[in-house]
């Protein structure tokens, strides 16, 4: 492995690790208390953008590093951020942590098979893998090392270690977040020749992607009648897909190709961008709601 790639890995396991930390047995068996709603904020990730990704990779006519990147972005669980704009947004937290604490264990068999499943039954991504002479079961170690075990220690630690976690949990978390949107900046900067007006119709390629995310999250969740915080939340977490996991995986994986970290990188600021336009927006309507008896 390169720097760059050990420095990555490094990175997203300290995230991981640090949510992990924020994790509790109840947000585990809130699963078993509200499993209506936790499964309305499965299907649009594991299910839903995997099949409209392929979908459209199939129809649109892209090169096979971009639909491949598009692919593995749709395989990977939600982000870590979800909890936090959920929050923000006024949505259900609680149901967000849940699905997020439960969509990062069934990521560690759902995001290899359907990245392995919809990049073989493309043409253009099957034939460009061969190329490559990847085997795309590589991904099992790389979520194995960047998902499994920081997850499994930030439980572990939290449980032995509760004074102690409650003391490192949120500077650990800040310090993470920032390397890795200072990875996703010094890497467009370095790349910068790049950035131009030809990286546009790669941007409108994510908005649309992340656009539709959020649209199946609300499809879902309007389809299952939940209500409207858990709603937002299940939105939110059909839409910030862990791009940053992404990264990880094609830096490791896909030796850093450069059109899949550009799609990735996108990725990573965009659905900032689009949660926190979502989460704004649901502010300004509660606040319309909140003044309405008043003025009547």
């Amino acid at each position: 492995m390169t720097t760059q790639q050990i420095v990555l890995s490094t990175v997203l396991a300290l995230m991981v690790f640090s949510v992990a930390l924020e994790l509790r047995v109840d947000d585990f068996r809130r699963v078993l208390q509200t499993p209506k709603a936790v499964l309305c904020g499965l299907i649009p990730q594991f299910i839903l953008l995997p099949i409209g990704t392929w979908l459209a990779t199939l129809a649109l006519d892209l090169p096979a590093n971009v639909e491949a990147a598009m692919i593995l972005v749709a395989a990977c669980p939600g982000g870590s951020l979800s909890n936090v704009v959920t929050h923000f947004g006024r949505g259900n937290t609680a149901l967000s942590v849940s699905v997020s604490a439960v969509a990062s264990v069934i990521a560690l068999f759902a995001t290899p098979f359907n990245f392995g499943w919809m990049i073989a039954t493309n043409p253009a991504t099957a034939g460009w893998l061969r190329e490559l002479n990847l085997d795309a079961s590589g991904i099992w170690v790389s979520l194995l090392v960047m998902l499994a075990i920081p997850m499994a220690l930030g439980l572990l630690f939290s449980h032995r270690f509760p004074s102690l976690t409650g003391r490192i949990q949120k500077p650990l978390a800040n310090f993470s977040l920032a390397a890795l949107l200072a990875f996703i900046v010094l890497g467009l900067v370095k790349e910068r020749q790049l950035l131009t007006l030809g990286l546009l119709p790669m941007l409108a390629i994510v908005i649309l992607h992340n656009a539709s995310g959020l649209l199946f999250g609300w499809l879902t969740s309007v389809a299952m009648g939940v209500s409207v915080r858990d709603r937002r939340a299940v939105m939110i977490e059909g839409g910030m897909q862990n791009s940053g996991l992404a990264l990880g995986i094609i830096a490791v994986q896909f030796n850093s190709d450069l059109g899949m970290v550009i799609i990735a990188s996108l990725w990573g600021i965009w659905h900032i961008v689009s949660g926190m336009t979502c989460a704004l927006y649901w502010r300004r309507i509660d606040a319309r709601s909140a003044a309405l008896p008043a003025s009547g």
